[in-house]
């Protein structure tokens, strides 16, 4: 049976892996709005990284600069070696290495749950039908829903939408997960099920970035907390420390707002 998913967990510590993320004095304009600013950010082979901040920070418009879905207009982002540049099939090979999951699950409604998972690996990586369906059904099995995998999205409920999100991402083999406030559009009984699915992803050494507002997985999952405000990376520190010895004074504000 093919491999589902070749996730293999750093054995060495943290610091003597390699870089797999490599951003350097990211600007980005939305016309006269600076919306990310100077943003420094290095991300090891299995790290996660949590990204938390207020509405309209810039913490969603930087996770999608990383696989072009929204350009930078200066700095320079390097993902796995390949740098990411206006050339179309550079941005391919970097969207290769790169799932990601929305707030949104973004599914193909008329299609089923296996055929939503399966379709972008016969397409892009030209896999075999057979190839691509039967490790679709091992990737739902992990994210906990095998049985869902011949309805359609409109009989799941949220939780299990994300979580076909979360497989239909994987089915691409990337090396790198995004998420971008992936339980902010579920009931709250449903979060729960799609950060276990996360904390699995991550435990299994998966490199991750994810932009969140839940403070207990953050403090949980993470290797490093990132505080965004204002377009600008405010604090960067381990979530100990983060949480119980914050440095910043808008930190500590945040928090006191959140905790």
């Amino acid at each position: 049976m093919e491999q589902t998913l070749e996730i293999h967990k750093p054995t060495q510590p943290l610091a003597e892996r390699e870089d797999v993320i490599k951003v350097e004095k990211l600007n980005k304009w939305f016309g006269d709005l600076h919306v990310v600013k100077d943003v420094d950010l290095t991300v090891k082979q299995g790290e996660v990284i949590v990204i938390l901040g207020p509405s309209g920070s810039g913490k969603s418009t930087f996770i999608r600069t990383l696989n072009a879905l929204e350009e930078f207009q200066s700095g320079k982002i390097v993902i796995d070696g390949i740098e990411l540049t206006d050339d179309l099939k550079n941005v391919e090979e970097i969207r290769k290495e790169t799932g990601m999951v929305f707030q949104q699950f973004n599914l193909f409604p008329h299609m089923s749950i296996l055929r939503n998972v399966s379709l972008a690996p016969i397409w892009v990586r030209k896999w075999k039908k057979d190839k691509a369906e039967q490790i679709a059904l091992d990737l739902l099995d992990r994210v906990g829903i095998p049985e869902q995998a011949h309805k359609y999205p409109g009989q799941l409920s949220g939780g299990q939408k994300q979580r076909v999100a979360i497989a239909r991402a994987l089915a691409m083999q990337p090396k790198i997960m995004l998420f971008d406030e992936p339980t902010s559009a579920l009931d709250p009984e449903m979060v729960n099920e799609v950060l276990d699915v996360m904390q699995n992803l991550a435990e299994s050494g998966m490199t991750m970035i994810v932009v969140t507002h839940e403070m207990g997985f953050a403090r949980k999952v993470a290797d490093r907390l990132v505080l965004f405000d204002k377009g600008e990376v405010i604090e960067m520190a381990e979530p100990e420390e983060f949480f119980e010895n914050p440095k910043e004074e808008r930190t500590k504000a945040f928090l006191s707002q959140i905790l």
